[in-house]
């Protein structure tokens, strides 16, 4: 194993390795041992989250343990490929040095671009270079699967704006949601749940199209007002216990009169 100890985050790193590397040799954990890369999927999965939530909750020392836990699952697979002599930890970090040095050469090169529009044109014309002769050979291709709807929604619409086939201006799109909006309500009318439920999809599509171009990511935006309902909905509920009162038993007047309690105190 080479010396990487020549600086601390190099020593830090160092020290992980070693620590991996004991946790999946013969005499180490036997459940480590067990793991492949398709068996971390869902832990790296449950982790990323818990960063995002560290990340977007503010606490500085929750993110900073996440991001801890996100780096060791990932350098574990990467140990665990090079065990299988797939390829090894520096040969995917010298890739994705070499492809951001290559989609960034008006950092790394000499060419000059006049806007973002002209920077991430350039992108996806040097990934359809990258990608000849592969499986991802068209825009969406590369696309995961996975996603959950709401991002792979803004993804979408991210792609297609990057090769240029998106609403040529932000009042179209307003125009498109208001005719989404009326063919939902129509279906609704019509009382057909099948429809109903695709011309709502159609809404949600087009909304979060309209959020990106004011620059709002729909599920990082989704996500605020779901943490901020929550947030007030448990002191609402406080405030009921305070008063001998619980919420299951409380009619929606009376519901609605906390909530516009916590409301004003913030």
């Amino acid at each position: 194993m080479s010396d990487m100890n020549s600086t601390p985050q190099a020593a830090a790193l160092q020290e992980l390795l070693d620590v991996i590397h004991a946790l999946i040799a013969p005499d180490g954990c036997p459940w480590d041992r067990e793991q492949t890369p398709l068996t971390m999927c869902d832990y790296l999965a449950e982790e990323a989250f818990e960063l995002i939530e560290g990340i977007r909750s503010g606490d500085k020392a929750e993110a900073m343990e996440e991001l801890g836990d996100v780096i060791f699952i990932l350098i574990f697979i990467a140990t665990l490929y090079e065990r299988e002599k797939a390829f090894t930890l520096t040969e995917s970090l010298k890739h994705i040095t070499a492809k951001m040095i290559r989609r960034h050469p008006h950092v790394f090169a000499d060419k000059h671009f006049k806007d973002t529009e002209e920077i991430w044109d350039n992108w996806e014309k040097t990934k359809r270079k990258e990608n000849e002769g592969t499986k991802k050979k068209h825009v969406f291709d590369s696309l995961p699967k996975g996603l959950p709807p709401l991002l792979k929604a803004y993804r979408i619409n991210s792609k297609a704006a990057r090769n240029k086939f998106t609403w040529d201006s932000d009042e179209a799109v307003e125009n498109q949601l208001k005719e989404e909006w009326t063919e939902w309500q129509d279906a609704m009318k019509a009382q057909d749940a099948a429809a109903s439920e695709q011309e709502f999809g159609d809404y949600l599509f087009t909304l979060v199209e309209l959020g990106r171009r004011k620059g709002i990511k729909a599920n990082s935006a989704l996500d605020f007002a779901n943490q901020k309902f929550l947030g007030r909905f448990g002191k609402m509920e406080k405030l009921a216990e305070q008063r001998d009162l619980h919420i299951n038993d409380m009619d929606l007047d009376a519901m609605n009169e906390l909530w516009d309690e916590v409301k004003e105190s913030e």
